[in-house]
């Protein structure tokens, strides 16, 4: 199927024969755990729950209810105390850090998807959206001009539930396009639905050799699982961490809901992923 921003297929050479997914993407427990546990590492989720569960027993169990409530409304607010979440991704993003000195011996850079919007939005809009990874599509093109030999290769299918069937991979290929990043340096694959998806079926595309080395781009706080994903797998990388979201110290007066929760579910969420991936043996020990 054509999708909009995509040369015809006759034009797009190797890069265009490697986008099919490599393997079938069956429905995957491990991807429903995926959605299930996003839903349970949002806190202000909790706070939620736990305010229906207090409206719930005031009528039967009001002392109850005080209580539940209080720790509701208590949990709310000391979501957004930055410091305590960040603290938690600074170890996660402090565990790796992108190698020093020639990246000649490289074949090339291994892109993981996530930092893209709604594929509806490059549909109706034109134009294909990052969301707060950019540097996951920003960071591989200027590697990939200041060192021309690396190969860049994307890994993202479609991780929605409801799937719209356009792939992260049919977006990246027609942002690296807009960016003038030539074709025959690029190579997708466009079925994976989750790290340990993205590790399986990169390795199956024609042409990649996984015992070569490679450089692993993620987000710094999403490298640890990556990273033990990929050698589980096989992989012969080394990681690349982009997207930092912390300093080296936050001040303790840094106060946000938005920023809190997002911070606390990431946070939450790569912990929980790292420890379901190392009980399932789909990570490697680092």
């Amino acid at each position: 199927m054509w999708l909009p921003g995509q040369p015809p297929a006759a034009e797009m050479g190797w890069a265009a024969a490697s986008i099919a997914p490599p393997l079938t993407a069956m429905s995957s427990p491990m991807f429903y755990a995926s959605k299930l546990l996003s839903a349970l590492t949002q806190p202000l989720a909790w706070v939620a729950l736990l305010m229906l569960l207090a409206w719930w027993w005031l009528p039967r169990r009001p002392r109850a209810a005080r209580w539940t409530l209080a720790i509701a409304l208590f949990l709310g607010a000391g979501v957004g105390w930055e410091p305590l979440p960040d603290a938690l991704l600074r170890a996660l993003e402090n565990r790796h850090a992108p190698p020093a000195g020639s990246l000649r011996g490289y074949a090339g850079v291994v892109v993981l998807g996530g930092a893209l919007e709604r594929s509806d939005i490059w549909r109706s809009r034109g134009q294909v959206a990052l969301n707060a990874g950019a540097e996951r599509m920003t960071a591989p093109v200027a590697l990939l001009r200041q060192h021309p030999h690396l190969r860049l290769l994307f890994t993202g299918g479609e991780g929605r539930l409801n799937a719209t069937g356009v792939s992260e991979a049919a977006q990246a290929r027609a942002f690296f396009a807009s960016l003038g990043v030539p074709a025959g340096q690029l190579i997708y694959e466009s079925a994976s639905r989750t790290t340990y998806e993205n590790a399986q079926f990169s390795a199956a595309l024609p042409g990649v050799d996984k015992t070569r080395p490679w450089l692993l781009l993620t987000s710094a706080w999403h490298m640890p699982r990556a990273l033990a994903s990929f050698r589980a797998a096989g992989w012969n990388v080394t990681p690349y961490p982009v997207d930092y979201r912390t300093g080296a110290t936050t001040p303790w007066t840094e106060y946000s809901l938005v920023h809190g929760a997002l911070r606390w579910q990431l946070a939450l969420h790569e912990g929980l992923g790292w420890l379901a991936y190392a009980a399932a043996g789909r990570a490697a020990a680092l």
